[in-house]
């Protein structure tokens, strides 16, 4: 299973922001996706996803065998895309629990509740998080760290094919992004692709991703393996644009 973009161009209300994007993840690989402010990044992660306010003005995105530009969020979740947003939205009145429990089977045809609590108290064992957590409302009173460990714990409940998160590592404590990481990095070893969206190296200094991608300008501007990172950090993104 793999995500292939193929010369994306995007544009709202008709400013282009997307410039020719191409990029392949396959399963259990990680992509680290980096860039300054306004390059698109974000954008990126809406339109893979079927964000109906940004016009594919060309290209394609390829996924399961066939190219999705035309399908509704839902039935790209339902192939095994998943987004995590940078600003989880707050849910009063309805708990975490009940909110995966309606998308687990929502993905899953004929799914039991006895599969799913099982799953649930597998996933909150692997990423150390206390039963409690899932009573809650859905974000409502999270902190910044316990929103982005909400969008994990989605994440390994619902077990998507590839998944693209948005900026997770923003708002962070170290502690918290400590625990974040971590959560990533054992679902990518247990086969998830992922296409992690960041500003900073810092949270590679706990993931390896196999590959990066500097993004400015709606464009993927040079790409490499981790090392690529690193060099971000001591020279900035101007230096990496400018060779």
């Amino acid at each position: 299973m793999e995500l292939e973009i193929k010369d994306l161009h995007v544009s709202i209300e008709g400013k282009k922001i997307l410039n020719g994007i191409s990029l392949k993840i396959k399963e259990g690989e990680l992509h680290a996706l980096m860039g300054p402010n306004g390059s698109g990044k974000s954008t990126l992660a809406y339109v893979l996803m079927g964000h109906p306010k940004y016009k594919i003005d060309s290209g394609e995105i390829i996924f399961h065998g066939e190219n999705i530009i035309n399908l509704t969020p839902d039935k790209r979740a339902k192939l095994g895309l998943f987004l995590g947003f940078q600003y989880p939205t707050e849910v009063p009145g309805v708990t975490f629990k009940n909110f995966l429990w309606t998308a687990y089977k929502t993905l899953n045809n004929g799914a039991s509740y006895v599969d799913f609590n099982e799953i649930l108290d597998e996933k909150l064992e692997l990423l150390e998080i206390d039963k409690s957590f899932v009573l809650r409302y859905l974000n409502e009173g999270f902190s910044g760290g316990e929103k982005k460990r909400s969008e994990i714990l989605q994440l390994a409940v619902l077990n998507p094919k590839i998944a693209v998160l948005d900026e997770t590592d923003s708002g962070l404590d170290v502690d918290s992004l400590k625990i974040v990481a971590n959560g990533i990095k054992k679902l990518n070893e247990n086969g998830m692709g992922i296409l992690l969206i960041t500003h900073y190296q810092r949270i590679l200094n706990y993931i390896l991703p196999d590959f990066v991608h500097v993004m400015t300008d709606g464009k993927i501007v040079k790409s490499g393996g981790h090392d690529l990172a690193k060099e971000i950090e001591e020279k900035g993104y101007e230096g990496i644009k400018d060779g």
